[in-house]
Formats: structure tokens, C-alpha cells, sequence
């Protein structure tokens, strides 16, 4: 009976243990590093070593629109001037291009600069406020 028991226990310790095992390994699959720093100097494999990527080039006026300009010139909001109302747009479009371009890059009244796209280049602010110019005649 004493071996019967023995068995069991060592049995139980056995499945236990590769329990006790898979959790730990789980465990340590969640919280593994999901990347590492790399100076500039250090031989850190070819992993790190930054992807080329293509330019396309500066976007279009129309697309800068899409991604960015949009949510406030097609609704109005804050007071925006609504693409295409040229009766909004021509007290405005008096002022010049180069003002336009300045107040869009710069920021005026409610509109933040670059409407909130700080990632976006001068280039593309200008060509966005060209094409909402345009389409506002």
C-alpha cells in the first residue's frame, strides 16, 4: 500500500511539475522584451539596422485634404470655412495665397498650425491649402 501511495504522490509531483513548468514558460513568453536599443557605435545584429523606405515624395493637396484637412473644412467645425462655399473662402482668399499658406502653417484663430499635422512638411500644408483654395473658387 505504502508503494501504491509512493507512486501517486511521485506521480502528482511529476504532473505538477510540468504544470508548474508550462506556466513559467508562458510567463516568460509574455513579458520577453519586445525589441532592444541600439546606439549608434554598437554591433547589434542586422536586425536593428534601420529598413530603407521609398519616398514617394511630397502627397498631394488632395490627399493632405483627405488625411488631415477634412474633419474640419467639410463639417464647419470651429468656424472653418467649408470647402466650395466661395462666399466663406472669398473675403479670405482677397488676402492672398501666401497669407493662406502662412496662417495654415502657422495656425490662425481656432485652426491649429498645420491643422494638427505636425508631421507634415511646408510643401504639403501649401499644396493642401492650394487645392482647398481651388476648389472654392
Amino acid at each position: 500500500m505504502k508503494r501504491v501511495l509512493a507512486v501517486g504522490l511521485l506521480g502528482f509531483g511529476l504532473a505538477a511539475g510540468t504544470a508548474l513548468a508550462s506556466v513559467e514558460d508562458e510567463i516568460r513568453a509574455r513579458i520577453q522584451p519586445v525589441g532592444e536599443v541600439c546606439l549608434q557605435g554598437e554591433e547589434c545584429g542586422e536586425a536593428a539596422a534601420p529598413a530603407a523606405t521609398a519616398s514617394a515624395g511630397p502627397r498631394s493637396g488632395s490627399e493632405v485634404y483627405d488625411a488631415v484637412c477634412m474633419a474640419c473644412h467639410t463639417t464647419g467645425a470651429a468656424g472653418a470655412p467649408v470647402i466650395g462655399d466661395s462666399g466663406a473662402w472669398a473675403p479670405r482668399i482677397e488676402k492672398g495665397l501666401d497669407t493662406l499658406i502662412d496662417h495654415a502653417i502657422n495656425g490662425f484663430n481656432a485652426m491649429p498650425p498645420k491643422g494638427g499635422c505636425a508631421s507634415c512638411p511646408d510643401e504639403e500644408i501649401s499644396a493642401a491649402v492650394e487645392h482647398l483654395v481651388d476648389a472654392s473658387k
